[in-house]
C-alpha cells in the first residue's frame, strides 16, 4: 500500500517537472528552436491544427528558423497565426519558405522572461508539494482506518519527503539552467 502511494505521488510529481519543462520550452530565449512555435494552432479545413503538424520547421542559424508550409495554399495563415502570437516575433515569406527571425532580447525583456520563468517554477513546486500534501493524508488515513502501523507511517513520511525534495532540487536545477540561458548575451 505505501508502495502505491510513493508511486502515485512519484508519478504527479513527474507531471509537474515534463510540464514545467514544456512551459520553458515556451519561454523564448535568443536563441531559435523549433518548440517555441509548439503551442501555435492554424485553422486548417475546420480544424485547429498545430503548426508542427503542417510544417517542416528548422533551424537555419542561431536566429531564424524556417519553415516550410506541405500546403502551400496555408503560407499566409501560418504567417498571421505567427504574427497573432504573444511570442513577438515577425515572420518573412520567401516564395514557399517562412523564415522567423529571433529579435534580440533587451534587459527588459530578459527580466520579464525570467520573472516568468521563476512564476513557473512556483507552480511546478507548488504541483509537487500538494502531491505530497495528498501522499500524506492517504498514509494517515491507513493508520487511521489501522492498515498500516505508526512506524510504516513515518517511514512513508519519509520516503515522500525524500521523493519531493529531490524533485524540488530538478526544478531549482532546470530554472538555474533557463535564467542562465536568458541572461546570455
Amino acid at each position: 500500500m505505501i508502495d502505491d502511494i510513493k508511486s502515485e505521488a512519484r508519478e504527479r510529481m513527474e507531471k509537474s517537472v515534463e510540464a514545467l519543462n514544456h512551459n520553458f520550452n515556451k519561454i523564448r530565449t535568443g536563441r531559435a528552436h523549433p518548440s517555441l512555435l509548439d503551442g501555435l494552432k492554424v485553422e486548417y479545413y475546420g480544424a485547429s491544427t498545430p503548426i508542427n503538424q503542417m510544417a517542416n520547421i528548422n533551424v537555419e542559424d542561431a536566429r531564424t528558423l524556417s519553415l516550410t508550409a506541405w500546403d502551400k495554399s496555408m503560407i499566409p495563415d501560418i504567417e498571421k497565426a505567427i504574427m497573432k502570437s504573444d511570442l513577438g516575433l515577425n515572420p518573412a515569406t520567401a516564395g514557399e519558405v517562412i523564415r522567423i527571425p529571433m529579435p534580440m532580447l533587451t534587459e527588459e525583456t530578459r527580466k520579464g522572461f525570467i520573472r516568468q520563468a521563476r512564476h513557473e517554477a512556483e507552480s511546478a513546486r507548488v504541483s509537487v508539494r500538494n502531491a505530497r500534501r495528498d501522499a500524506m493524508a492517504m498514509l494517515k488515513e491507513l493508520v487511521k482506518d489501522k492498515e498500516i502501523s505508526e512506524d510504516d507511517e513515518r517511514r512513508g513520511q519519509e520516503a515522500v519527503q525524500k521523493l519531493t525534495d529531490g524533485y524540488v532540487a530538478q526544478i531549482e536545477k532546470q530554472l538555474a539552467v533557463k535564467e542562465a540561458d536568458l541572461m546570455e548575451i
